[in-house]
């Protein structure tokens, strides 16, 4: 992807921003500048910075439990929205703005080590492609900050420069020139740096489906046209009962739910979706079903669905409308709805398809659930 160009700007530099990036910071560090530089805004502390890097990592840590880090090891970013969102109580969903006003007013002086820790290295080493002039030895790397950011300050041309030395009180101040090219293109540039962060993430959440779709809150989604599939099935076949209770479904109020979170999965595909209430989606959340408890009826009503497709006419057209939203996968669509398979060969296939998506959500620490009335 190339950046746009500039006559005034180095934009070869920048487009080197992410090379050889061995943790997450860089990309929040820079988003969180990007959201906040304009023409009217230059100047930004440590804290006010790494408030929007929490926001940021908020909903792809508590929601999608991605990892941030290395393997095996901890990243204190993703471990303070840990913190927070366990010892707070604050949802996953809860607004940007409730939780900048959080972070603002905070005194917990355990957010506040963790928002130290991340000062350490990215504010100073964000710019390392733009110092052609300067050479920074080990030990002013490691030494006091004031010498570190005199010697960072004598390079020419960079995004920011340090205005004021106080720890997390410490100011940044952009360039006029990178402030204007900054705003003027920022939605492309928001985009440049999501994308390299979405590469980053797939290395490091290798069994993770849909990272594209984790990096932000979802948009709304569409599923009122299974929630009618399941109504119509459930009216043909009164004797179906919803998995969790072992109640009959024809006279509930059918609530859709994904076997496999949606929050692990991102997708709406057909093969993960049942009828059940909205009581109990509500209650199963983003937990996972146990296996050996639930899987046998699933299988069981999905199979029942699938051969109502092959004896009335009405269900089969149903099934080939929904087809085209939520079956976007040709070979698990040809293999799981092939014709002629009796029971024990469909669930089979069906445990072929959820089993390993199941597994890998629950190695990615999506907690096991069982209903109780």
């Amino acid at each position: 992807m190339n950046l746009p160009y500039s006559d005034e700007l180095n934009i070869g530099y920048l487009s080197r921003l992410f090379d050889n990036t061995t943790n997450c910071y860089k990309f929040f560090w820079f988003q969180a500048i990007l959201r906040k530089v304009d023409a009217n805004h230059r100047m930004f502390t440590f804290t006010e910075l790494i408030d929007e890097m929490i926001c940021e990592a908020w909903y792809m840590v508590t929601e999608y439990h991605l990892h941030l880090g290395p393997i095996d090891s901890t990243d204190n970013l993703e471990e303070v929205v840990k913190y927070i969102h366990k010892n707070y109580a604050i949802r996953s969903s809860e607004k940007r703005e409730k939780l900048l006003a959080f972070l603002q007013k905070s005194d917990d002086k355990k957010i506040r080590k963790y928002k130290s820790d991340l000062t350490l290295n990215v504010p100073y080493r964000l710019q390392v492609p733009f110092y052609d002039d300067i050479t920074i030895e080990r030990s002013t790397w490691y030494g006091p900050k004031d010498a570190l950011t005199d010697k960072i300050n004598s390079q020419k041309r960079l995004i920011y420069y340090f205005s004021m030395i106080s720890g997390l009180g410490t100011v940044i101040e952009v360039n006029s020139e990178w402030a204007e090219y900054l705003t003027k293109h920022k939605e492309i540039l928001r985009g440049w740096s999501q994308l390299k962060l979405i590469q980053y993430l797939q290395n490091r959440n290798p069994s993770v489906p849909g990272i594209a779709d984790k990096i932000e809150p979802p948009t709304s989604r569409d599923i009122e046209r299974v929630r009618k599939y399941w109504k119509l099935i459930a009216s043909i076949d009164p004797s179906l009962k919803d998995i969790y209770s072992d109640k009959e479904i024809v006279d509930m109020n059918i609530s859709v739910d994904h076997f496999v979170p949606w929050q692990y999965v991102a997708h709406d595909e057909l093969w993960n979706l049942h009828p059940t209430t909205k009581q109990i989606n509500s209650s199963k959340s983003n937990s996972l079903p146990v296996w050996s408890q639930y899987f046998d009826s699933l299988g069981n009503i999905e199979y029942r669905a699938y051969e109502l497709r092959s004896e009335n006419k009405v269900v089969a057209h149903e099934f080939d409308e929904i087809a085209k939203y939520h079956l976007n996968n040709s070979e698990i669509k040809n293999q799981l709805y092939a014709a002629g398979l009796d029971q024990t060969a469909f669930k089979q296939r069906l445990e072929n398809v959820i089993r390993p998506v199941y597994e890998s959500a629950k190695m990615q620490g999506f907690k096991e659930w069982s209903y109780h009335e």
